[in-house]
């Protein structure tokens, strides 16, 4: 891979403190506005004055709607190592989210998972990602891809539907002590609870949002309380993440995220896409610093609150009367 930009420096994965994630934020501001011309379009668009950029609430959020309308790519490269789509109806553009740098993804994911559970080698990877195994471009399951190469643990799998497999794969790794992460959408950990009650001591069951039309709209709550009461577990995990995003936050009980040392998460005003604050309720902006080469910084379609210590929630998906202000400026 050939970058006429230069490859850019990826140190800000060893950020530990709140000035330096401020120091390289701004810094990779200005090396996307220079480098990524539909960024630099949307910013000029708004007429921003990048020398006057000196916090993070002031710089300009694209939003999310732009990965279905254009090749958000920062730099120059021959070719790009991963593609991620989002899912989507027939009727509607999908997101597409063009990865320059494969080993710069696995380095910031791994280097996540490690700051919130510990080595991953310790861990047994169960995938429950029906709708999302069948696509090609998923960027939720080459997420677990990754995990299980790394945990290289023997029964590391995919599962669609088959339950009684999963069970008894759930149930001989609890009788053996194996720490076990079963990644699972929402409607699939559903269906597979009202089929099996299990007592999972050694397992993590993380979910990662999604009823993709499956099942009747439930509140994050309400579905922790039904899978935990199915599983005899104390809180159910989440993962936040997106096609569009490198990062991820997690969730270890409740649904308060914490992001991973690469991502914060700002709130801007439902009315106001330009009135961004670190604290509030609003909607989610995301800095997601291993988003070199596309960008790192987007305006989100999720409405939440971000809290004072930069752990947030997420409280449900904003409409396109709410999002007007975006639309607006739109290039």
């Amino acid at each position: 891979m050939s970058y006429n930009t230069g490859s850019y420096s990826s140190d800000f994965l060893n950020i530990s403190s709140e000035a330096a994630f401020h120091q390289k934020t701004l810094e990779i501001f200005n090396y996307q506005y220079h480098n990524n011309t539909i960024y630099r379009q949307f910013c000029d668009a708004l007429h921003t004055d990048i020398t006057s950029v000196k916090q993070i609430t002031e710089i300009p959020f694209l939003p999310i709607s732009f990965y279905k309308q254009h090749k958000i790519i920062t730099g120059h490269f021959d070719t790009v190592e991963l593609i991620f789509e989002s899912s989507g109806t027939t009727s509607e553009n999908t997101s597409t989210h063009y990865v320059a740098d494969e080993q710069l993804y696995k380095t910031s994911l791994t280097a996540g998972f490690k700051q919130f559970y510990g080595n991953i080698e310790d861990y047994t990877i169960i995938a429950l990602l029906p709708s999302y195994i069948e696509r090609p471009n998923a960027s939720l399951v080459y997420m677990a891809k990754v995990l299980m190469s790394i945990s290289n643990q023997p029964d590391n799998g995919f599962y669609l539907n088959e339950w009684e497999q999963l069970a008894n794969t759930l149930n001989k790794l609890e009788a053996s002590g194996k720490k076990t992460l079963l990644l699972g959408v929402t409607f699939a950990l559903l269906d597979f609870a009202e089929q099996y009650s299990l007592s999972l001591k050694n397992t993590i069951i993380m979910e990662t949002g999604g009823m993709k039309g499956r099942r009747e709209e439930l509140t994050r709550k309400q579905v922790h309380a039904i899978l935990n009461h199915k599983f005899g577990t104390s809180q159910i995990h989440s993962e936040y993440g997106m096609t569009e995003l490198l990062s991820q936050a997690y969730s270890t009980a409740n649904g308060i995220f914490l992001p991973t040392h690469t991502m914060k998460v700002l709130i801007r005003d439902i009315n106001d896409p330009l009135d961004v604050r670190t604290i509030g309720n609003g909607c989610l902006n995301i800095i997601d610093l291993s988003n070199i080469y596309s960008c790192s910084f987007i305006a989100t379609d999720d409405i939440g609150i971000v809290h004072e210590n930069g752990s947030f929630e997420v409280l449900g998906r904003s409409d396109h009367s709410i999002l007007r202000g975006c639309n607006l400026m739109i290039v």
